[in-house]
């Protein structure tokens, strides 16, 4: 059993970006193992036979799957940015619940059967309610990034990045440069470690580090 906890992760499914973001700014040191969606582990599934990521199997065999319990997980064990004091768990549970309905039926309306239209208008609504927090301080909860900024961004870049030009034109500019400001940071730069599919055998790649 190796030393670190291992984390089978995809690296852009919004739920293990947000768990990878976590980790390492809380200093955690885990073995990282990318999925393919279309060929997920044995391994993975044993642990968690729910089939999705993250999955974090720890040491003495305990399996954390749910990418918000991987978040506070690491960031009680050590929190050097206060994360968790900049928490907002009713926004973070629109993100995950009607944001994330409308953002899945924008980006893919032929899964769904939807109107991405609709959809996106919708997801707009919840933009503006974020625009309108972050002008108090340019964070979700304040001044300094935390728990809210982590877990809900992953999802602001899966809805921008659908209609990169429509976003632009959009009259969010609070939203825009907390964005840009996410996505140009070393800690979201050092997250998105590009890897190939995990197989049994290969070499282990450990992921950690405080940014």
């Amino acid at each position: 059993m190796p030393a670190d906890p291992i984390l089978y992760s995809f690296r852009r499914c919004p739920y293990a970006m947000r768990a990878r973001l976590a980790l390492l700014v809380s200093g955690a040191a885990c073995v990282l193992r990318e999925v393919k969606l279309s060929a997920k582990p044995s391994e993975m599934l044993e642990a968690s036979p729910k089939g999705t990521v993250p999955v974090l199997v720890l040491p003495d065999g305990m399996v954390i799957d749910q990418s918000l319990d991987i978040m506070r997980w690491a960031l009680q064990r050590n929190d050097p940015e206060s994360w968790l004091a900049r928490d907002d768990a009713a926004l973070i549970a629109t993100n995950d619940g009607p944001f994330k309905h409308d953002l899945d039926r924008y980006k893919y309306p032929e899964r769904h059967g939807s109107d991405a239209l609709v959809h996106r208008e919708s997801g707009l609504t919840y933009l503006r309610e974020l625009d309108a927090r972050l002008e108090q301080g340019g964070q979700l909860c304040g001044k300094a990034r935390g728990m809210a900024d982590a877990a809900i961004m992953p999802f602001v870049r899966q809805f921008a990045a659908t209609d990169p030009d429509w976003f632009a034109e959009q009259p969010l500019p609070f939203l825009h440069k907390w964005l840009g400001d996410h996505l140009a940071s070393p800690l979201f730069t050092a997250t998105m470690l590009r890897l190939t599919p995990w197989r049994p055998g290969d070499e282990q790649i450990r992921f950690a580090g405080t940014l």
